[in-house]
């Protein structure tokens, strides 16, 4: 007898048999096993569908369409929706914990969307970008707390700059690329990404998967990171980088380790992480050395030792409840920069009830961490990076308002890859070469379009903030960076507004 009961499928695949060609082209292209050739025609198996769209894309006759399956329909029920009942039946036929990709798909409201940007009329000008100097640049890393100069005593009238600045990395905008490891995503998207930024002139963050040594090229434009698992991490992975980043939490899943299944181990990601091939890739909860400040101390002192002092160490965590105190801490503790992890944040794989169930809206931690650093006069020592569902240039805009030096994103750059973000990374099966390792899907990724189409996106978004500088009357990024006052409240909760520290529109 089955346990498994007979789940409605979420997508119906209709064939247009009169359009269809008949050549076979979606069968060779569905990496799902939907598709298949019966001897006189295509077939599909609607269950295995993930509406990844890459047969309907690629049909000569554009015979195939995806939709929502609405043939079979759950009786409606206030308390349990279709997706409720969808994961007791599947949990109640398993036994396990559901795993799942991307970020949070439930319908939370969007902070970013419920704010507003303040912008110039006569009293305070705005500013033309086309015609006059707006500046995107910023510098990660820690700051002095004060500059002093000295007079040559040769000649008085020139001024030398006396004060010491700590490693900092110039960064052409204020954006960079979050950590995703080769093995979380494909060789072809790894390399398209860190190609892409050392041309904007930006970052990338590597992952905790270690660094593949065809990547080392780039080094000089990646972070790499040390998880609680230290996959890969030795003294040729972590020299000759722009910063190095320890991992404590992560927006997908606060309190989590890591997780690759074993599907996606091959013998690259083996070698990469310096693990077995096949083995799930399961990095510990906690750092089993850190438990602590001091303990978060001694490893940044180490890092900074071990990389002779000419690289930024940053620790990244995850926005949770007491997120404010927890990044003063991190600050006493020596970081250079800090990264903050919104719940919203994507991820290759994930326990469900943890993606969609655990975290703080980043909204809300970079607004109250920046607050803290502030009153405590501790803000100017540590540069803040925040992630975890900026989507699009107005979020980035927002989070840098909101107390924010830098953006930090993956969904859109994968999405201008090319992802339809169809939540099954975990499997290995992608279609479109992103999130897979096996080498006939890797190949479907062209790394040089790739390349140019996350440069597009970024180039945009550039020229969208000098927009959107020049309309608030602003002519540096650095002189948006907590200016609340250029931000309007407008959802439906002014007391969102009073954490946040803005004004509710009209006021």
């Amino acid at each position: 007898m089955s346990l498994k009961h007979i789940i409605p499928s979420k997508f119906k695949v209709s064939i247009n048999q009169d359009s269809c060609k008949k050549c076979k082209r979606c069968v060779t292209h569905c990496s799902y096993g939907c598709l298949s050739w019966n001897g006189s025609e295509i077939v599909s198996d609607d269950d295995k569908c993930v509406a990844c769209q890459r047969c309907a894309l690629y049909c000569p006759g554009s015979a195939i369409t995806i939709e929502e399956n609405k043939t079979l329909v759950y009786p409606p029920h206030g308390g349990y929706p279709a997706r409720i009942r969808r994961i007791i039946q599947s949990q109640s036929g398993t036994g396990g914990v559901m795993l799942s990709s991307t970020g949070n798909d439930l319908e939370y409201r969007t902070i970013f969307d419920d704010i507003l940007l303040d912008a110039c009329q006569v009293t305070n000008p705005s500013i033309d970008p086309l015609r006059e100097p707006v500046e995107t640049k910023v510098f990660l890393g820690r700051k002095p707390e004060k500059l002093e100069f000295q007079v040559d005593p040769v000649n008085p009238e020139k001024v030398e700059l006396k004060s010491e600045f700590p490693p900092n990395f110039e960064m052409e905008i204020p954006v960079m690329v979050g950590h995703m490891s080769l093995g979380s995503i494909s060789f072809n998207a790894c390399k398209a990404i860190y190609r892409a930024v050392t041309e904007l002139g930006i970052v990338a963050g590597s992952g905790e998967g270690g660094l593949h040594k065809e990547f080392y090229e780039y080094k000089k434009n990646l972070i790499p990171e040390v998880a609680s698992g230290r996959f890969g991490v030795n003294l040729e992975y972590l020299l000759d980088t722009v910063a190095v980043e320890i991992k404590i939490g992560q927006g997908a899943k606060p309190g989590h380790g890591g997780h690759l299944p074993g599907e996606k181990v091959n013998k690259l990601i083996s070698t990469t992480r310096m693990i077995p091939k096949g083995s799930d890739a399961l990095s510990p909860y906690p750092h089993h050395d850190i438990y602590s400040i001091e303990d978060l101390a001694q490893l940044i002192a180490a890092l900074k030792e071990t990389t002779r002092y000419r690289v930024p160490i940053g620790v990244k965590i995850a926005a949770v409840h007491n997120v404010a105190p927890i990044a003063s801490g991190i600050v006493r503790a020596g970081a250079d920069f800090l990264t903050l992890d919104g719940f919203r944040g994507s991820t290759g794989a994930a326990p469900r009830i943890i993606r969609d169930h655990a975290g703080i809206p980043i909204e809300v931690a970079i607004a109250s961490v920046d607050e803290r650093l502030r009153e405590e006069g501790l803000r100017e020592k540590v540069t803040i990076i925040a992630g975890g569902s900026i989507r699009y240039s107005a979020d980035l805009i927002k989070a840098i308002a909101l107390g924010a030096d830098i953006g930090m994103c993956s969904m859109p750059v994968l999405v201008a890859m090319g992802c339809r973000m169809c939540q099954q990374c975990h499997r290995g099966l992608c279609s479109w070469g992103i999130a897979t390792q096996k080498d006939h899907l890797v190949k479907r990724l062209d790394v040089d379009v790739a390349t140019r189409r996350f440069i597009n996106l970024f180039h945009a978004w550039k020229e969208e903030l000098k927009e959107i500088l020049g309309a608030m009357g602003i002519d540096s990024v650095e002189s948006l960076r907590g200016n609340r006052d250029r931000l309007r409240y407008i959802g439906p909760n002014p007391r969102i507004a009073d954490i946040l520290d803005i004004k509710h529109v009209g006021e």
